[in-house]
């Protein structure tokens, strides 16, 4: 069984789009994360089984810090060379990722993802998929 661990985030160039959100990773290829994304207060909880992306911008959303949340897929060399970060949690478990950023896995199968803006201090994404779609949100204030 292969171990898998944290992995640290870089500052990534971010594109808003009319059709959605891009992420241009350190190597140079880009994540295209379609849809506008759906305005959540604060709180967004998951639906179980799902990849949780996480990504929190500067006000403007030109640039931004990305994380994975439970990705046990992914190999640490490849989330290195492409500067987006990872955090695995337990069932039970909550962490903050970023500044006024806090995730957690209440069942060990779903994900909450919480913004605190005025900490953040910038925007905050989460992308959801699985195999059949994916969702996209923007956490705002109340």
């Amino acid at each position: 069984m292969t171990v898998r661990t944290d992995v640290a985030p870089s500052t990534l160039p971010v594109t808003l789009r009319e059709g959605g959100v891009e992420v241009e990773y350190l190597d140079g290829r880009t994540a295209f994360y379609r849809g506008v994304p759906e305005k959540v207060t604060e709180t967004l909880a998951t639906g179980p089984g799902k990849e949780v992306h996480v990504l929190v911008t500067d006000p403007e959303g030109t640039e931004g810090v990305m994380m994975y949340v439970n990705d046990r897929k992914t190999h640490e060399d490849i989330l290195e060379s492409t500067g987006v970060g990872r955090i695995l949690l337990d069932e039970g478990e909550t962490e903050e990722v970023f500044p006024g950023v806090t995730v957690g896995s209440p069942d060990g199968m779903r994900c909450r993802v919480e913004a605190d803006l005025s900490e953040a201090r910038g925007r905050v994404f989460v992308f959801v998929e699985d195999d059949w779609g994916e969702e996209s949100y923007e956490l705002v204030a109340a």
